[in-house]
């Protein structure tokens, strides 16, 4: 088993085991002592559990389960849901499975996301979503690159599928955060007023040397 498809797996179990906590991702790094792992979630106390008993049984579920190597699990909260894109792409599925029409939970999910501040968002629904032709809906704002260096390094990514009676539907949500950074962007720094007198004195006085 290749690490990538190791990563997916446990994505996909953590997904399952901490849904109600508002899972929003793993980090896995390997060490010389073992396995870091990092859960996102936005509710902490849910995966950590009462004394720790919860976070003790995932170490042991990864390490057995998954042949993780003396994993070390630390958990992060998810300071702004809507711009984590696994958490909106697990409400929109939640959304889905209420029986919310696709283009409601489409745009509402948008509207949330761009009101949190991100730069650019795109959703896309896919699968059987009126007839039965497979066909997807995208729902797309602001400045969202598809290629280069931010969108690599910047641009966060989720992929989950939902089970509907017509059948499976795939939520695909991409967000670019408030904090990217661009190459064509330029900054502008103003001076003060106090700081511009400053430095005019300061020229003055090394004119008159």
């Amino acid at each position: 088993m290749t690490e990538a498809i190791k990563k997916t797996e446990i994505d996909e179990f953590l997904q399952q085991e901490f849904e109600r906590a508002g899972y929003g991702g793993v980090d896995i790094t390997n060490t010389p002592l073992g396995t870091h792992v990092v859960v996102y979630t936005m509710r902490p106390g849910l995966v950590i559990g009462r004394g720790g008993e919860t976070i003790k049984n995932l170490a042991k579920t990864l390490e057995e389960k998954f042949k993780m190597p003396n994993p070390q699990i630390s958990v992060a909260e998810i300071e702004i849901p809507e711009l984590n894109a696994r958490i909106v792409a697990s409400r929109i599925t939640s959304a889905l499975k209420r029986g919310v029409h696709f283009r409601r939970a489409g745009f509402w999910a948008l509207n949330q996301i761009m009101e949190a501040g991100a730069l650019g968002v795109e959703i896309v629904i896919s699968g059987k979503l009126r007839t039965d032709r497979s066909r997807y809906e995208k729902f797309r704002s602001g400045y969202l690159p598809k290629s280069g260096d931010a969108a690599r390094k910047y641009m966060r990514k989720a992929v989950l599928p939902v089970q509907l009676k017509p059948g499976t539907l795939g939520v695909r949500v991409q967000i670019m955060p408030p904090d990217a950074k661009f190459p064509d962007q330029v900054q502008i720094i103003e001076e003060t007023t106090e700081e511009a007198m400053k430095k005019t004195e300061k020229e003055t006085a090394e004119a008159k040397e």
